[in-house]
């Protein structure tokens, strides 16, 4: 990323955490007010994205550090740690919820003030909303792990908060107050299965997973369209590392060929490379035609 991208995400991590605490300060006052274990569940779950929110900052703080003698391939997979954590701590938050539920389902209680209750975690929903899309866009743009992980963990929690909101209007409506702590079990069973995405994607992450098929296919045209002069290029790799890209291949030239000759050929694969994949990390060994091709290969169109 540029180091304006960098502090972009760099200050949207920031501001998450301010409105975490806020939102769930609103969550509170709403359980407070009516004593409903489904807006206790919401809150704790709310409680979960503070930390989320911090664990996040650090991570793409670090993520952004230049590399040096130790991580000379820089520290980008910070960011999926992070998410990996935070995919951890969703699960943890379905968790309390269901411990505080259960009981809840053996001996349901009505609600007091149910409708100022109600509004002001509808007000919670509203900001998270925003705030998740926000974060969501923001994470794919600049191809943050860190803050699409967040985003999408305070989309989860808009959806707990709308099922929330629409199953204790059905109990307030019905008179069922047992369906309060059902719905809060409910809700924490798709809080499971958002953790369970967000930790799956962000190991994928780590296990260096290539780029996507159409990036892949705009690299090998790249390449197919400036390698000129050259006879191909195979065992064609990529990886992506958090917001970082890695292209690494071998470039067969003729065995007569001059050493600046074909380093001009590389300064020209690495520009075309880069204009579809900005800021990639490329590495090009350079082999005669006698050695033997393997792995991916690109065959370079004639002029």
């Amino acid at each position: 990323m540029e180091n304006t991208d960098i502090k972009t995400v760099k200050r949207l991590a920031l501001w998450g955490i301010p409105l975490a605490f806020f939102v769930m300060g609103l969550k509170l006052a709403a359980w407070l007010l009516t004593g409903s274990v489904a807006l206790l569940s919401d809150a704790l779950e709310s409680s979960v994205n503070i930390v989320a929110a911090i664990v996040a900052f650090v991570a793409i703080t670090v993520a952004a550090k230049p590399a040096d003698k130790t991580h000379p391939f820089g520290h980008h997979k910070a960011e999926y740690l992070s998410a990996v954590l935070e995919g951890v701590l969703i699960v943890v938050a379905a968790v309390l919820i269901i411990v505080e539920a259960v009981p809840a389902v053996m001996a349901p209680t009505p609600m007091e003030a149910p409708a100022m209750g109600l509004a002001i975690n509808f007000l919670a929903a509203v900001i998270n909303a925003i705030w998740a899309f926000t974060l969501i866009r923001a994470g794919k743009r600049y191809r943050s792990p860190a803050l699409s992980a967040d985003g999408q963990h305070i989309l989860s929690d808009v959806v707990t908060s709308i099922g929330v909101l629409v199953g204790l209007v059905l109990a307030i409506a019905t008179g069922y107050a047992v369906l309060d702590p059902l719905l809060a079990v409910l809700v924490a069973l798709n809080i499971l299965y958002q953790g369970w995405k967000v930790i799956a994607h962000s190991v994928d992450g780590l296990m260096d997973h290539a780029v996507e098929p159409g990036e892949a296919e705009a690299i090998q045209a790249a390449i197919a369209a400036h390698g000129v002069g050259s006879l191909g290029v195979h065992d064609l790799k990529t990886r992506r590392a958090g917001s970082a890209t890695f292209v690494d291949f071998h470039l067969v030239v003729p065995a007569s060929m001059p050493v600046g000759q074909a380093h001009d050929i590389c300064d020209r694969l690495e520009d075309a490379i880069r204009t579809v994949q900005p800021g990639a990390q490329i590495a090009i060994h350079v082999e005669p035609e006698t050695e033997k091709a393997h792995g991916i290969r690109v065959k370079i169109e004639e002029t």
